[in-house]
């Protein structure tokens, strides 16, 4: 890269990251931004006086691309847009953030993509990790770019990633040496316009796997299951289960977690000493196991770290207890699969809190679930009224509107009974109301620490 002028595609974290990586091996850096409003001096103020940078914001011309041998393309900007378009038409090569970091990687690299479950399965791994090997490095999506990383490590790292749907869409050589696919259900298809497409994007993560590396899959995905047999595929699969016995894999048994190969059968641990709540939870735990098996950690200290693991912040994370009402914080279910974990995760009637950005989904399957669990359905932001049709046409008809989320802890706070259960799991993104779901999570918890 030394030399070359690269072209980086947004300036949020992983633009910035990216930008520095580039720098770092000696390249030239345009950085672009669409927004022609955006603070130059305040974004050049990132980087060191000497740094090769040069900041373009607004309309991409033709004669910003002059001598760009190369773009690297932030995981929120879309394909579809016209400048990328035009960087395409100009047969400038594109890679994601992601492609860019693993081009200066070192060591081992496992990766986990998936609709749920990729923070919490990713940290357990990373905690996994860390109990056997001194040099672990996770990032991807979690929230450190790899490329933050990427230069840092060596041939002893072992890394661990969680990769979206977004990142993977523009790899080209991206090859971990375990990959895991958690789960596939409808996300963001108002970015990948087709379940088939969504799909073929998750399945890429093994597109460059060989024969020496491992893939671990979900068994009870019907997807995954049907991926699992295309002759094409290169890798060793190795299977969890949550539902079935397999005749190799890991796989969940009344409360044991079991581990069968050839040579045997062997009980790992009861699910009761664990920190985290529900079946898909237990699925995560399976999915970690596999993982640091196959990146070699011995399985008395993968049991060891599965017993000390903690929830992940905004994962069905509990805030507090209140007149004899249990508050939890499950921010992160931006898509109707994963609330509907979080719904089946609680053990008693719920007051729920959901609604958000309008991902173009449909709310049925977590609408049935609300029979015998939902006392009461608080709705906040851009699909409230959708899901309050969904949720009548179904005979649910116990429905507040919210305006923000003070209003809507307040109301759940006000209708709650001792033995109830409070839950924030919206089924949508968080974007119009809030920037992230973390920021969601923390408002939730700072007006349940309020009232």
């Amino acid at each position: 890269m030394d030399r070359e002028k690269v072209l980086v595609l947004g300036t949020g974290k992983s633009g910035i990251a990216s930008a520095k990586q580039i720098l770092s091996l000696g390249g030239q850096v345009l950085l672009y931004d669409s927004d022609e409003k955006l603070d130059r001096q305040k974004l050049r103020a990132v980087f060191r006086k000497k740094d090769k940078v040069t900041i373009l914001t607004g309309e991409l011309t033709p004669r910003d691309l002059v001598s760009v041998d190369l773009a690297v393309i932030s995981p929120g900007i879309s394909l579809e847009q016209p400048f990328v378009k035009r960087i395409d038409a100009a047969q400038i090569p594109i890679w994601g953030e992601i492609e860019l970091a693993y081009q200066s990687s070192k060591g081992k690299l496992c990766a986990v993509t998936g609709t749920n479950g990729k923070t919490t399965t990713v940290s357990l791994i990373g905690a996994i990790l860390r109990s056997f090997y001194s040099d672990v490095h996770v990032a991807g999506n979690i929230g450190n770019p790899f490329t933050a990383e990427a230069l840092e490590t060596e041939e002893s790292s072992r890394t661990v990633l969680e990769v979206s749907s977004f990142q993977l869409e523009t790899i080209m050589d991206f090859r971990p040496d375990v990959a895991a696919i958690t789960n596939i259900t409808p996300d963001h298809l108002d970015r990948h316009k087709t379940m088939k497409n969504y799909i073929r994007v998750k399945e890429s993560i093994a597109m460059n796997q060989t024969e020496e590396d491992v893939l671990v899959l979900n068994y009870e995905d019907a997807e995954l299951r049907k991926f699992g047999k295309r002759k094409e595929l290169k890798p060793k699969l190795l299977w969890f289960s949550s539902q079935r016995e397999l005749r190799e894999g890991f796989y969940l048994k009344k409360d044991e977690i079991h581990f069968r190969t050839e040579e045997g059968d062997e009980t790992l641990l009861n699910v009761r000493e664990l920190s985290l709540l529900g079946k898909h939870n237990y699925e995560n735990v399976m999915c970690a196991m596999a993982v640091s098996y196959s990146m070699g950690v011995p399985m008395e200290k993968i049991v060891e770290s599965c017993r000390r693991f903690q929830p992940v912040e905004h994962r069905i994370e509990f805030v507090r207890e209140r007149s004899g009402v249990r508050y939890y914080n499950d921010s992160k279910g931006t898509n109707v699969d994963a609330a509907i974990q979080a719904l089946r995760a609680m053990p008693g009637p719920v007051l729920l809190i959901g609604g958000g950005y309008d991902k173009h989904v449909l709310f049925d399957d977590w609408v049935k679930e609300f029979s015998g669990r939902v006392k009461y359905l608080v709705l906040i932001g851009q699909t409230r009224s959708q899901i309050a049709e969904t949720a009548k046409k179904y005979g649910f008809h116990n429905i507040m509107f919210a305006e923000d989320m003070d209003e809507a802890v307040r109301d759940c706070a006000a209708y709650a009974d001792r033995g109830d259960y409070v839950l924030l799991s919206p089924a949508c993104a968080s974007w119009g109301m809030f920037e992230n779901y973390e920021q969601r999570g923390q408002v939730f918890k700072d007006c349940v620490n309020a009232l």
